[in-house]
C-alpha cells in the first residue's frame, strides 16, 4: 500500500483519489479552498454537463489538443464507465441534445455529492484549506509536499491536479504548472478557449441578448478559412458568444492572439443564395407597397430587422416595388454572409478551460505518470488537453484521473 497525495479537490482530484483508494491505498487529498469542487459547482451553468454519450471515436474527435495522447485513457475509462459510477452510486443522469449527459437534478452539487460520499466511504482524507507550496523531490522521485504553513507531508506518489487559469475566482490560478516546471517539465504556451470574443463593429452591441440557432459560422484569418461549425450563438454587449462561438476559439484562439480574425454569419444556412432570393422575393411579391424596414419579418428576428436594413445600404423607407435585382442580391449576399471583425479573446475570468498545459511528450498516457520524476502523476485540465463543448473536457478529465489514480503501484 502507498501513500498518495493529491493536489487539487476538482473534478481530476476526487476522482483520481477515488480511483487510487480502491487499490488500497491511503490517500490524502489537498484543497486550497473551503470546498472540494467548486469549479464543478458553476460548470454548465451550475447544472454540470459530466461528459457526452457519443461512442469513443467521436470522444476523439472532439478533442483539439493532443488527441492521440488519449487512445488509451478514453478506451479504458470510457464515457460509459462515467455514466455507470454515477448512477450505481445514486446519482441518474439524462442525456439532452448533442448527448450532453446531465444529472436528472440539473444540480452540479449532486455531481459532487457522490464523489464525496464516495470519497468517505473509501476513507480518503480531505484536507481543505491545505494550499501547497511546493513538491519534494528527491533523487528524481516525489518524496512529498510542503504546504503554505511550512508543514511538509511526506508520500509515495503524487497526482497533480490543479486544473489551469479558467475562472481564477474557483482557486485555479496555475499552482499546477509552477510544480510542473520545477520537477523538470515543459509548459506549453497558454490560453483561454472556449471563451467568448469581442467584436470591432458597433452594432453587434445593439443585438445584445439575440440568440440564433442553427446558424453557420466560417472564419477566416485574412482569406484563409481556419474554422467550420454549424449550431447556436448569441450576441453580447461585447462581441459574440454560445456553443458554436465557444468551440470555435478552442481552434482559433491562439491565431487570435496575432491579430483579429473575421467570423461569417450564414443566417439561413439551409438555403443555397438562389433559394434564398426566391424566397425573398416571394415575401416582396406578397407586399410590394410595403416599406424595406417593414418587409423582413418572416425571414429574421425582430431584433435583427434593424441591423440587417442598416447593412444591406437599402433606405429603409424604400417601398419593396422599388428595389432593384442588385439590391435584392445584396441582401442575399448579406444574410449568408453577415461579417463580424473579432479583435480578442476575453479574459481567464470567462473562459470554460485553459488550452496549453504540461507538455504531454514528458507524461506516459498509459498511467500518466511523469517520465521525468518517478511517482509523480498529472490528471485533468493541467495537462495541455482540451476539447471542444459538450462534456468532453470533463472526460478528459474523468479518464486521466482514473489512469492516474489506478497506476500506482
Amino acid at each position: 500500500m502507498s501513500k498518495v497525495l493529491i493536489i487539487g479537490a476538482g473534478a481530476a482530484g476526487m476522482y483520481a483519489a477515488l480511483a487510487a483508494a480502491r487499490q488500497g491505498h491511503q490517500v490524502h487529498l489537498f484543497e486550497k479552498n473551503d470546498r472540494a469542487g467548486r469549479k464543478l459547482f458553476i460548470t454548465g451553468k451550475g447544472r454540470c454537463n459530466l461528459t457526452n454519450d457519443c461512442d469513443t471515436e467521436e470522444m476523439l474527435q472532439a478533442v483539439k489538443s493532443n488527441r492521440k495522447f488519449l487512445y488509451s485513457s478514453f478506451y479504458t475509462h470510457t464515457n460509459q464507465d462515467v455514466i455507470r459510477f454515477f448512477e450505481e452510486n445514486g446519482m441518474p443522469v439524462k442525456i439532452e441534445r448533442g448527448g450532453r449527459v446531465f444529472p436528472s437534478s440539473d444540480h452540479s452539487s449532486d455531481v459532487i455529492r457522490t464523489l464525496e460520499q464516495q470519497m468517505k466511504a473509501f476513507q480518503v482524507h480531505l484536507h481543505l484549506h491545505a494550499e501547497v507550496k511546493s513538491l519534494l523531490v528527491e533523487n528524481g522521485q516525489v518524496a512529498g509536499i510542503t504546504l503554505a504553513d511550512g508543514r511538509e507531508e511526506k508520500g509515495d506518489a503524487c497526482i497533480v491536479a490543479t486544473g489551469g487559469f479558467s475562472y481564477p475566482l474557483t482557486g485555479s490560478t496555475g499552482d499546477g504548472y509552477r510544480f510542473a516546471r520545477d520537477a523538470g517539465h515543459k509548459v506549453t504556451p497558454l490560453f483561454p478557449s472556449l471563451v467568448p470574443v469581442e467584436a470591432k463593429e458597433k452594432w453587434v452591441g445593439d443585438l445584445m441578448g439575440l440568440s440564433l440557432r442553427n446558424i453557420q459560422l466560417t472564419v477566416k484569418d485574412g482569406k484563409k478559412e481556419v474554422y467550420r461549425d454549424f449550431g447556436e450563438m448569441l450576441f453580447t454587449h461585447f462581441g459574440l458568444s454560445g456553443p458554436v462561438i465557444l468551440s470555435a476559439t478552442s481552434e482559433v484562439g491562439p491565431r487570435l492572439e496575432k491579430g483579429p480574425l473575421t467570423f461569417h454569419i450564414d443566417l439561413k444556412p439551409a438555403l443555397s443564395q438562389e433559394q434564398l432570393d426566391q424566397r425573398i422575393l416571394r415575401d416582396f411579391g406578397e407586399q410590394k407597397n410595403r416599406q424595406f424596414k417593414n418587409s423582413l419579418g418572416k425571414l429574421l428576428p425582430s431584433k435583427l430587422i434593424p441591423v440587417v436594413v442598416e447593412l444591406s445600404g437599402i433606405p429603409p423607407e424604400k417601398k419593396i416595388h422599388d428595389i432593384s435585382r442588385e439590391e435584392r442580391r445584396a441582401l442575399v449576399c448579406l444574410i449568408k454572409d453577415l461579417t463580424v471583425t473579432v479583435v480578442s479573446l476575453r479574459g481567464w475570468s470567462e473562459a470554460i478551460i485553459t488550452k496549453g498545459g504540461v507538455s504531454v511528450r514528458e507524461i506516459d498516457p498509459a498511467t500518466m505518470e511523469s517520465k521525468i520524476t518517478k511517482g509523480l502523476y498529472f490528471a485533468g485540465e493541467v495537462l495541455d488537453l482540451d476539447a471542444v463543448t459538450g462534456g468532453f473536457n470533463l472526460q478528459i478529465a474523468w479518464s486521466t484521473a482514473y489512469m492516474a489514480g489506478s497506476s500506482i503501484p
